[in-house]
């Protein structure tokens, strides 16, 4: 079989289109609209958050249905992978959850069974770390330390 220059010349001008194309497009960004009822599943609702100063938000989130909480950090703007945490304690059982790495966009999920207890949590991106201890019990008022190092 033999293939003329100018089906040769059609084919190399299509695939050249198709490369810029691709090239020019923009990128994906790391986890675009994330919510802390997105990473921590179906069922979960936010009962509490706090500033991890102006890199995020650390999310407290509940299921009725299981009686389980969940924590995610949330960046406000993904980026370049860096070091995060979001975890949960529950001081009457000793339960803890934790979830520690470098990511882009957000860390956790973390669970524990919380309920009808007060429970200890917090998340930091790079050098912010948050700490609420004693959260979500009734008439107790909880404690909140953030720390930049």
């Amino acid at each position: 079989m033999r293939i003329t220059r100018p089906v040769l010349s059609a084919t190399a001008v299509a695939a050249l289109a198709l490369g810029t194309a691709t090239a020019f497009a923009a990128p994906a960004s790391a986890a675009p609209n994330t919510t802390p009822e997105k990473v921590c599943g179906s069922g979960y609702k936010t009962v509490n958050s706090a500033a991890v100063g102006s890199r995020g938000t650390v999310y407290l989130t509940y299921n009725s249905a299981t009686g389980k909480n969940c924590v995610a950090t949330i960046r406000s703007t993904p980026g370049t992978a860096t070091d995060m945490s979001a975890w949960i304690y529950v001081p009457d059982t000793d339960a803890y959850d934790e979830d520690y790495g470098r990511y882009t966009s957000y860390a956790g999920p973390t669970y524990v069974y919380g309920k009808a207890h007060c429970v200890d949590w917090g998340g930091s991106i790079a050098n912010v770390s948050v700490q609420i201890t004693g959260s979500n019990c009734a008439a107790r008022a909880e404690h909140r330390v953030t720390t930049v190092r």
